[in-house]
């Protein structure tokens, strides 16, 4: 295996500092907006904010921008079956 192949899936750090950033200024929306507003507006900005919280860290942190394929389907897929259980569970509690 040549020296750039085993190279290839290392970030450069400011895109690594600017995702962390942004993960910083999103997880401080998330406690201001928790604190300051209704206890509904908190829980949509949780359910909006941390997927993509969730996204940034398996797109950039644990390299699924360099995988190919197949394995983002299935990752997207797993996260899918996951919404929609926990949809569910949603869903049974409020008609109880």
């Amino acid at each position: 295996m040549d020296r750039r192949e085993m190279n290839s899936h290392v970030m450069p750090y400011p895109i690594l500092v600017r995702v962390w950033v942004i993960l910083l200024v999103l997880t401080a929306t998330l406690v201001f907006v928790s604190t300051r507003f209704h206890e509904a507006l908190a829980m949509w900005a949780m359910l909006v904010i941390t997927p993509l919280k969730a996204g940034l860290v398996m797109f950039y942190f644990m390299h699924l921008k360099f995988e190919k394929t197949f394995l983002k389907v299935m990752v997207i897929i797993t996260l899918g079956i996951l919404i929609v259980f926990i949809g569910l569970t949603f869903s049974d509690i409020s008609y109880r």
